[in-house]
């Protein structure tokens, strides 16, 4: 259709201009619009610069909704109705979108491309394995419903996701698939009655009278209708809406395949004469939509966990109040608020037991199988359960500020991001797209010149069977559930190549304190250089240490503090620095200390000292030297054990001093430990490793290990590490397990095994079976069948990564402490999400 010559009609979508003045900018000229709505999409896609689509289209657009009034996407412009859906940052606002029609790379692509030449979009990625898109933008420029509306426009349905919102979903996408494949069986069985007894009088030599043969082939039609009209209407939605905006996606070679077989079997059964496809047509599309459903179930279980953490919170909570207990929403909950919570019943935010004795499940969160114990001032985390006696707990975190709600916000972001490896299978599976269009034609030519009548027939094959959607899903399919089996034993991934990464290690580099230890550090003795008592210098000292979130800041909580220190500096791996009562002090390393007061050398630790030694001192002389002690975890040693089994051996990296690392080095088993090092150090002791050839993973959780998780091949942060930490890190360990490490690596390992399982076979069955299509050895409906089961193959081989529908331990975790340490705290996660 030429727009142009047609004055008194739209350019967009043809209809009538009805005396409209509007005009849009195609091209460096203006054409004539009937509304609002073709005129935006008209601008659109003008300004993603794809206008070749109005040269090259055989029919006019879709007629959009016109947005100078409410839409459905309007509503979410409301800030009220969309802050459940959003993040907020700083100035910019991100969210998790659910998009119906996200089926491949190329639809992935077209999405991202599209929004980010929009203003104000800061980021997009989308990730077709999971259906989901991750959107930021700036607040000042756009709002969720702008966003919203530019994905429709595109001829996609985007879902703001939410916790019951993202079940139903799910719920009304599996009915629509379901119906679509009990049209596509139903009509495959009808239509191949008909054709077993056309291919048995062929067998048997017998002739099939005229008038039944026609009568047999008007039948098949009108079954086979159904099934492309409707079974197959998503692949030629896909296609249609791919070629208008000039990519090419899974569906284009597909649709070409179907419509081309359609019409001419419709042709030859209304003339009677020549072949006809309709068993191969609905063999085709049942097969397709059998995997496509099962891909769309697989898709379903590697969100599952990310959808039942935002489903966990309760509809209600009961707060303690003035007149007794009153049922409140969990949103309406604020920071010191007492609630009671009863056997059973879910914990509605962060907070702490002011009363009684928790038993609390903490499957969810953790993958911890067995009910841990909580006591008076213990922490407990929104989403887990009460299975003990009613308890009073004070709430500390609500809303977003939450574990739970970060938990659901690195899954969410690990969903959507794709990495490198599936970028790269992404790229080649576009250009072996065109490579097959480009096949088909030349085995068309090639066919029409040596045997016409065997020409339709090899190309058709050619376009089914070296469709590469195994190849396209055999990577993301394969990361997308590791990511949901590692959080199900209580590994976040927070960066998609780390699954990759961490499959390669051959070194795993521990921080002690925090990591090795519980991070539970008590004061045990304070020795006065001085003339100051012990309980002056601790309290100098408990003063220094409030603003820091290093572990062993931590000892010096209980201690009472008349004054706050002021101008205070942390130096990483050394210590902090600052003003107490006008006085400068150090607390640290006694290297630290002493060069405070411009002295090379620390004074002597006194006999008896045997735990972790920091020295206070002032800008004259050193003030104390107080010891801590820390208690080391319970599965240290059978976490080292595990990952030596595994291949990996372990290493001690610590700024404590010599006598602490070597003892938790004793204790847990490792052979090679290094004290004393600076945050600097331990990042050129990492590069060493690596220079030397060795993958390393470094698994930490203070201040001073932020510089070295980022040198780290992979890293990992503990659960209740800094803030620094986890925002350095690839992924978090919740529930502090560290046996969950051995069972991660082998998780990594199977995970690259079954992808590359998936890609040999993918690659074998498309490069194997495109010449033989070609040649004519492989007839349309044997190419149906081989496409279909090309990719359901790969996704059953996907489908053994992926966790028990209930949330427990896992075979490749070894089983934890009985007594798990509590989990990160809101601030703690904060970074990463």
């Amino acid at each position: 259709m030429n727009a142009r010559a047609v004055t008194d009609a739209c350019f967009h979508c043809g209809e009538p201009l009805l005396g409209s003045l509007l005009t849009a900018r195609i091209a460096g000229r203006d054409e004539p619009v009937c509304c609002q709505g073709c005129l935006a999409v008209a601008e659109l896609i003008g300004d993603a610069g794809l206008s070749d689509y109005y040269r090259f289209r055989t029919a006019a657009g879709v007629r959009p909704d016109s947005p100078t009034g409410p839409d459905r996407w309007s509503v979410y412009g409301d800030p009220q109705i969309a802050a459940p859906f959003i993040r907020s940052s700083g100035d910019e606002d991100s969210a998790t979108l659910a998009i119906d029609g996200l089926r491949c790379a190329a639809c992935a692509w077209l999405i991202e491309r599209v929004l980010q030449g929009r203003p104000g979009v800061v980021e997009a990625t989308a990730n077709a394995a999971t259906g989901r898109l991750l959107v930021t933008w700036r607040r000042a420029e756009l709002d969720l419903s702008q966003v919203l509306r530019t994905i429709a426009q595109l001829g996609y349905l985007p879902h703001p996701l939410s916790a019951q919102g993202t079940a139903d979903l799910q719920q009304a996408e599996r009915r629509d698939a379901l119906r679509r494949l009990a049209v596509a069986g139903l009509g495959m069985m009808q239509v191949m009655m008909f054709a077993v007894g056309e291919y048995a009088a062929q067998f048997t030599g017998e002739v099939i009278q005229p008038d039944i043969h026609s009568l047999f082939r008007l039948v098949s039609l009108l079954i086979a209708t159904p099934v492309i009209g409707y079974a197959a209407a998503p692949v030629f939605a896909g296609a249609v809406r791919s070629l208008r905006l000039g990519a090419i996606n899974m569906d284009v070679p597909v649709g070409i395949a179907l419509g081309l077989a359609y019409v001419a079997s419709v042709w030859n059964a209304l003339v009677a004469h020549g072949e006809v496809y309709f068993d191969s047509i609905t063999m085709f599309v049942f097969f397709l939509t059998l995997a496509r459903f099962v891909q769309m179930s697989v898709r379903h279980r590697t969100t599952d966990l990310a959808d039942a953490l935002a489903r966990q919170v309760p509809a209600h909570a009961h707060r303690v109040g003035a007149n007794g207990l009153e049922a409140v929403p969990p949103g309406a909950l604020c920071v010191g608020d007492v609630v009671w919570v009863r056997t059973g019943e879910i914990f509605p935010a962060d907070g702490e037991i002011l009363d009684g004795e928790a038993q609390i499940d903490e499957a969810l969160l953790t993958g911890e199988s067995l009910p841990v114990r909580r006591r008076v001032g213990d922490p407990v985390r929104a989403g887990t359960q009460n299975v003990g006696d009613p308890v009073k707990a004070r709430v500390t975190a609500v809303a977003g500020a939450t574990v739970l709600s970060h938990m659901v916000q690195l899954l969410q972001r690990a969903q959507t991001r794709k990495p490198a490896i599936a970028r790269a299978a992404d790229a080649a599976a576009a250009r072996f797209l065109t490579f097959v269009l480009l096949g088909a034609g030349v085995t068309c030519g090639a066919w029409l010149a040596i045997d016409p009548a065997r020409a339709f027939e090899a190309t058709l094959a050619v376009l089914v069977v070296a469709c590469p959607c195994a190849f396209a899903i055999a990577m993301p399919a394969a990361l997308s559930a590791a990511t949901a089996r590692l959080a199900s034993q209580g590994v976040l991934v927070t960066n998609p190549d780390a699954i990759e990464a961490l499959a390669r290690i051959d070194r795993a580099v521990f921080d002690k304190t925090g990591t090795l230890t519980r991070g539970a550090v008590s004061v045990g003795r304070c020795v006065p250089l001085a003339d100051l008592s012990p309980e002056h210098c601790l309290e100098i000292a408990a003063a220094l240490e409030l603003p820091s979130e290093h572990p062993l800041a931590r000892a010096f909580a209980a201690v009472p503090v008349t004054e706050p220190a002021c101008e205070v500096r942390v130096v990483a791996g050394a210590g902090v620095e600052g003003l107490v009562g006008g006085r400068r002090y150090r607390i640290g390393t006694p290297e630290f200390v002493a060069d405070l007061r411009g002295e090379a050398v620390a004074p002597d630790t006194p006999a008896g000292l045997t735990g972790t030694v920091v020295a206070l001192g002032d800008e004259q002389r050193a003030l104390a030297l107080i010891e801590l002690h820390d208690v080391m975890r319970d599965d240290a040693p059978a976490a080292v054990a595990a990952l030596r089994a595994a291949g990996v051996e372990s290493q001690i990296l610590s700024g404590d001093s010599h006598e602490a690392v070597a003892a938790v080095a004793a204790q847990s088993g490792i052979r090679t430990h290094y004290a004393r090092r600076t945050a600097w150090q331990k990042v050129a002791h990492v590069e060493r490793l690596q220079r030397a050839g060795h993958r390393v993973a470094m698994i930490g959780d203070g201040i001073n290990d932020a510089p070295a998780l980022g040198t780290a091949n992979v890293s990992i942060a503990m659960g209740g590490g800094s803030a620094l930490a986890h925002a350095s890190a690839d992924m978090a360990l919740v529930g502090e397990h560290l046996e969950s490490l051995a069972g991660a690596v082998a998780i990594a390992r199977r995970t690259l095994r079954i992808g590359r399982q998936n890609l040999i076979w993918a690659v074998t069955y498309n490069f194997g079976c495109l010449p033989l299509a070609a040649l004519g050895f492989i007839p349309p409906w044997l190419a149906a069948l081989g496409m279909s089961a090309s990719s359901i193959g790969v996704i059953l081989n996907t489908m053994r990564l992926l966790p028990d529908r209930k949330v427990r331990n896992g075979t490749d975790r070894l089983r934890p402490a009985t007594q798990p340490p509590a989990l990160a705290s809101p601030s703690a996660l904060r970074g990463a999400a």
